[in-house]
């Protein structure tokens, strides 16, 4: 496995140079000017300008300021903001944190909750609790995020006065009356993103229990005396959960993609409101950096769930 693993992580990176050479020429064939507003000014002469456009290298061609970000990204640096004129690490490292306690914990909170909604449903098949978790489990996933987010607004926010809609990036975690604030403002954006991962999953899991039940090996399991729930989760379950490793592994950077809705709708000052910001700006750094983790984060976890593939099912075997 480890030669396997090693084969792929070598893949990778001309996987991730390709990638991000397209990102890089679609972002910097992009008519939005970085600049505009800065030169905007009548005042700043024209030498200057100049002088601005050559230290930030954009009178170079596009392929040249590609290959050197490329090469400095493989040391670490992700190059500096156009708009900010701060490192783009440090821009990301500063949005990571939001990001990271609402979409962390919608991811988990969905994988909690959707698991056992979908065994339930598929060991109770056509049972009311079986009716009302795929009722609402189509709802959830039918209805897009902001569509949820904007209804939570006006029922729990405008209505009842419960929780803020606006959140607050700024809060310090420091002692129990800020830890309840922050608790209190991350309820919607994570019940937003965390219903839509549970509904999702649940779907899956009872689908690939329903397959599973009827089979040979299930009956087998049960003539030789093993107690039910043994049956379900030891044989039934891990069978199911090979196309569910797959869902999940994806879903988190789908999660993130999805969080730049959220993140606009609740104004949470994370990753995907820096992203939507910077493309408007035209920064091209921060573009590039921002979908350069993302495409970072699919290859990772694709080979994560490779690998849980073996674990759940002994008969895969890594060539």
């Amino acid at each position: 496995m480890s030669r396997y693993i090693l084969r792929r992580l070598l893949i990778a990176v001309p996987t991730l140079f390709v990638i991000s050479f397209v990102i890089y020429g679609i972002l910097a064939l992009a008519p939005t000017d970085p600049l505009s507003q800065l030169f905007g000014n009548p005042n700043i002469p024209p030498e200057v300008k100049e002088h601005i456009r050559h230290n930030l290298g954009l009178d170079q061609p596009w392929h040249i300021r590609f290959v050197k970000w490329f090469f400095s990204l493989l040391t670490g640096d992700m190059g500096w903001s156009f708009v900010s004129r701060v490192p783009v690490s440090d821009l990301i490292l500063q949005r990571l944190p939001q990001t990271l306690a609402v979409v962390g914990v919608a991811e988990v909170a969905g994988l909690v909750i959707g698991l056992p909604i979908g065994l339930i449903s598929a060991v109770k098949r056509y049972s009311i609790f079986d009716h009302a978790a795929t009722f609402f489990a189509f709802i959830g996933f039918s209805l897009p995020t902001f569509f949820t987010g904007i209804v939570l607004i006006i029922v729990f926010s405008v209505k009842l006065h419960w929780f803020p809609f606006i959140y607050d990036s700024t809060l310090s975690v420091h002692d129990l009356p800020t830890l309840f604030t922050q608790l209190k403002q991350s309820i919607m954006p994570v019940t937003v993103l965390g219903l839509f991962n549970a509904a999702i999953i649940a779907r899956y899991v009872r689908s690939e229990m329903l397959e599973r039940l009827p089979l040979d090996y299930v009956r087998t399991a049960r003539a030789k005396g093993l107690a039910e729930r043994v049956v379900v989760l030891g044989h039934v379950l891990r069978n199911s959960l090979i196309p569910v490793v797959t869902l999940v592994a994806l879903s988190v950077p789908t999660v993130f993609g999805g969080a730049i809705v959220t993140e606009q709708i609740f104004r949470v000052n994370g990753i995907g409101e820096l992203l939507v910001r910077s493309i408007g700006d035209g920064d091209i750094p921060v573009v590039s950096g921002v979908l350069f983790i993302f495409s970072i984060l699919v290859i990772v976890f694709n080979l994560i769930a490779d690998v849980l593939y073996g674990i759940l099912d002994p008969r895969i075997r890594f060539a």
